[in-house]
């Protein structure tokens, strides 16, 4: 019986393929550039939804200003909204809500800042 293990471990050996590891530097500017727009993307994807469109609209922000304003924030703003986005739990209501909230309220000021 081991024999006969043994056999088949050596022929699921030789039949499966290798695959050769590849390493390369990677600069400093295309690692915070790859995080920084996963991060934008991740809230435009969330301004986008329809829900977090009609809450906008209640206070009074289009879903097309909201984008620019998003497009407009920094990058520590960015990856600290999309962190927020990242932290709360999934199917949450309490916590949930308290995070739309406050990125909704975060796009209010920023909207209203310019104009002050």
């Amino acid at each position: 019986m081991r024999s006969a293990f043994c056999r088949l471990l050596i022929v699921l050996m030789a039949c499966t393929p290798y695959q050769f590891a590849q390493a390369g530097m990677v600069g400093t500017d295309q690692a915070v550039t790859g995080s920084s727009e996963a991060d934008r993307n991740k809230l435009l994807d969330f301004v986008g939804r329809s829900d977090v469109a009609s809450q906008l609209q209640s206070f009074g922000l289009d879903a097309a200003a909201a984008t620019d304003r998003v497009a407009a924030m920094t990058e520590e703003e960015a990856r600290y909204l999309a962190g927020r986005i990242d932290s709360a739990p999934a199917g949450a209501n309490a916590q949930g809500w308290f995070i739309l909230i406050v990125v909704l309220a975060y796009l209010w000021w920023v909207a209203i800042r310019p104009a002050m």
